[in-house]
């Protein structure tokens, strides 16, 4: 599932003293990293300057890190620009400029002019340990740019929403998506969703991305709307017309008007399913929630962030394929998670595991950019409010100089007890910033899996992957295929 706010925190309390204090006080001066050490006025210690990127830095990062997130699509991955990036090695080059950006300025948090203004951009994980801890009122989701195109798609969902209306709605969310429970209340039902929708990829002696995609759509309608919107391919095409407009942030004015127009369409058809949806379904019980049926609840808009569950279960198809991917390439771990599955545990750690790893070598949100909302400090330099904040967690994730096996497949890594507060991996982000739809989107991935592979093996992928050589940076899922074998 996509980042979203939640109370909860991973890395460190998120509305804790230190961090609040941090957010709005000038600690002491130090020099910043990288920066010598010397007097200042009448004596006095150096005042920190701000790092910032030089003219060739600059163009360097626009042209291997923004540029190719902007083409790729930040709401609706366009496959072709996907395939092209993959086949080039882009993620090589982002990940070689920003090693580079860290050298030269001492790990220190960088200023740099991006495609709508400057970022700043932090590469030392201090600074990103305190990204995760600062309270979401200080540092906040909506930055401009996923502010323009979410207003589209999901325009009374929660990272559009501001002050008290944010907070209550944030909890109507928080409470339909059982943000701190491991399993969802409707566990039962949604497992037996998937089952029913996975018997339609057996059929066949292989399993390719576009069948697979169209079987977790009508997983995700059935979910969230229930079962009378299992069909609706209609409803399917509007949402895609809407967030592949998204993706262009409101750039392309009048073609911006027909995806509002077309919103509205949208959103008539998923209140008409959502007044007589199944109770388990999540707009049933957003519809049921206290809130929701207070005297401001219609304004509250409960069903509004139903768009946002549609958007983010239709990721559930990418992992599970680049996860099947994985698998077929890695026969012993496939072995081990098959073990577990016929053991018939509801838990399947092992199999959860795998869908982790798969999310950290290739994250569905590969950057996190928030704005302050207050004056902010980091390495002793003060930063007004209004701040663009960056935090490239898939260079994070894939850095060797930090995470050992950085570009392997190792499922094993999620298994140790404090693998969740590892700020190295945050595929679901930490602190309040953490995604409230990770067990969920976990639970679903992991379910459609262990369906597959209660009666097949899975080999033969394409691409073809090579477990003893560091993995490629970027996978597209449209071409992933993978051979089914009656077991």
């Amino acid at each position: 599932m996509t980042e979203d706010p939640k109370p909860a925190t991973a890395a460190g309390p998120a509305g804790s003293a230190a961090a609040s204090s941090a957010a709005v006080a000038r600690p002491a001066a130090v020099p910043a990293p990288g920066r010598p050490k010397g007097g200042g006025p009448a004596g006095g210690p150096q005042q920190p300057r701000p790092a910032r990127a030089g003219r060739a830095e600059t163009v360097r990062f626009a042209a291997t890190h923004t540029l190719p997130a902007f083409l790729r699509g930040a709401f609706h991955v366009r496959p072709k620009v996907v395939a092209a990036y993959a086949a080039l090695g882009q993620q090589g080059w982002s990940a070689a400029t920003l090693r580079a950006m860290r050298a030269r300025h001492g790990g220190a948090p960088v200023e740099v002019r991006g495609l709508s203004g400057n970022l700043l951009v932090l590469l030392d994980h201090a600074d990103v340990r305190q990204f995760y801890e600062l309270p979401v009122r200080t540092l906040a989701l909506d930055a401009p740019d996923k502010f323009r195109g979410l207003s589209l798609l999901e325009p009374t969902g929660v990272i559009c929403s501001h002050g008290d209306t944010r907070e209550e709605r944030r909890r109507i969310n928080d409470d339909v998506l059982a943000a701190d429970r491991p399993a969802h209340p409707s566990c039962r039902e949604f497992r037996a969703i998937v089952d029913e929708e996975a018997a339609a990829l057996a059929g066949r002696p292989e399993l390719d991305f576009p069948r697979l995609r169209r079987a977790v759509a009508r997983i995700g309608r059935r979910m969230v709307l229930g079962d009378a919107a299992r069909g609706d391919e209609e409803l399917a095409r509007w949402l895609l017309a809407i967030r592949e407009e998204a993706n262009w942030m409101r750039i392309r004015k009048g073609r911006a008007a027909a995806a509002e127009a077309l919103y509205a369409k949208a959103a008539a058809r998923v209140e008409e399913y959502a007044a007589r949806a199944e109770p388990h379904t999540l707009a049933a019980l957003a519809r049921r929630h206290g809130d929701a049926e207070g005297p401001d609840g219609t304004a509250l808009d409960p069903v509004g962030q139903a768009h946002h569950w549609l958007l983010a279960l239709d990721t559930v198809g990418p992992t599970v394929a680049r996860t099947l991917l994985l698998l077929a390439a890695h026969p012993a771990e496939q072995e081990a998670v098959r073990a577990e599955v016929d053991g018939g545990g509801a838990e399947l750690p092992r199999l959860r595991a795998c869908v982790e790893e798969t999310l950290r070598l290739f994250p569905l949100v590969p950057d996190l950019v928030r704005v302050t909302r207050a004056e902010t400090v980091w390495r002793g330099v003060a930063y007004p409010a209004g701040t663009a904040v960056l935090v490239p967690a898939l260079f994070h994730q894939r850095d060797p100089e930090h995470v050992p096996a950085a570009n392997q497949f190792v499922p094993a890594r999620w298994l140790r007890p404090d693998a969740a507060q590892d700020i190295r991996m945050a595929p679901f982000s930490h602190g309040g910033g953490r995604c409230p739809g990770e067990h969920l989107g976990v639970l679903t991935s992991a379910a459609l899996i262990a369906s597959v592979l209660r009666e097949h093996r899975v080999g033969g992928g394409r691409p073809a992957l090579e477990p003893s050589q560091p993995l490629p940076g970027l996978l597209g899922a449209a071409g992933i295929r993978v051979a089914l074998t009656r077991r």
